[in-house]
């Protein structure tokens, strides 16, 4: 069993660390926060031992194998490099940095110290995955693709009254694309590779953030569409479209509800849904299996490490596209 710390102690966190605990493979002992009265709270409902409130104090602990990081995006950078200098395994929240650089400078200076830094994407770790690609191997050319993120934030009405959540506070590097757009790209350049190019539009709101937006991505012999927004909500609007039928998805973060109609009109259910601390689950036993089984699983780790510096780079140039700038974008 290896031990983990926490850093972030929203809902995400909740979910992460239930699912780690289920899987049997992680003990958590540590837990981080920059308010020690929040920080103890935290650690006393998970049942953890140790709170810290400086992160390099907590990469110092000997009693900390490895760190999930769900912290505000801005801040993910800092603390990832002071984790993985200190020689700990990370798992940090998508997306990992705003600039792809970055995420370049992590993944070096975890190959150097020998660590596994891992991009929490719950699409690339669930089993129904494999679900999904056999079924897009049923419906033969594959011209259209739309995927689809359309969820309406809690934080809107507070927003349309005049405050600033951190949502859509620029600052702290969040925005539509950012939070739910990425969920969409990653599907995408993993199922399909890099585009020959893609085109970026965007409801800009008065903080700068965005506030929904679509990409059109153009490959040879089909065309992608990715829609994510957070002023308003979508229902079942991911499919794959074929010339020999159509994949349905209900959930593209969860894999939730696939569905294959065929072209004699019959339509089959795949896949049903699970509890979320069953799906962040298996992200934890992924990376677990990095780090105690590096050999077996170096071609899998490999081709996650290359899709997180893809998606980095991606939404990079679309936010380039969208006008969508983070202070952090000067230092790049």
């Amino acid at each position: 069993m290896l031990r983990f710390a926490t850093i972030g102690s929203g809902w995400i966190t909740d979910e992460y660390i239930h699912g780690a605990k289920d899987s049997g493979l992680w003990e958590l002992t540590a837990v981080y926060s920059r308010d020690r009265a929040r920080g103890e709270a935290y650690a006393q409902k998970h049942g953890a031992k140790l709170v810290f409130t400086d992160v390099e104090e907590l990469a110092r602990c000997k009693e900390v194998d490895a760190v999930y990081i769900a912290s505000p995006n801005a801040a993910h950078y800092e603390q990832c490099r002071v984790l993985l200098e200190a020689g700990k395994h990370v798992i940090c929240e998508k997306p990992l940095c705003a600039q792809a650089e970055k995420v370049k400078e992590l993944v070096k200076l975890a190959e150097e110290k020998g660590v596994i830094f891992l991009e929490a994407i719950m699409f690339m770790h669930l089993p129904q995955r494999a679900v999904l690609e056999e079924a897009l191997g049923k419906i033969g050319n594959i011209s259209m693709a739309k995927i689809d993120f359309c969820q309406r934030s809690s934080k809107l009405d507070s927003f349309l009254e005049g405050q600033v959540p951190n949502i859509f506070n620029p600052k702290l590097e969040t925005g539509s694309l950012m939070d739910l757009g990425v969920y969409c790209v990653y599907p995408a350049l993993h199922l399909f590779g890099r585009p020959e190019s893609f085109q970026a539009d965007c409801i800009k709101l008065h903080t700068g953030a965005d506030g929904a937006g679509i990409l059109t991505m153009k490959y040879p012999d089909k065309l992608v569409t990715l829609t994510y927004s957070k002023l308003g909500q979508a229902g079942a609007n991911t499919d794959f479209q074929g010339n020999e039928g159509t994949v349905y998805v209900e959930s593209v973060s969860r894999l939730a509800n696939i569905s294959l109609w065929h072209k004699d009109g019959t339509t089959e259910k795949l896949y049903g849904e699970d509890e979320k601390y069953k799906l962040m689950g298996w992200e934890a036993k992924d990376f677990y299996r990095y780090i105690q089984e590096p050999e077996e699983s170096r071609e899998e780790y490999a081709h996650c490490v290359e899709l997180s510096l893809w998606v980095a780079e991606f939404l990079e140039e679309a936010r380039r596209q969208l006008g969508v700038r983070f202070e952090s974008d000067k230092e790049a």
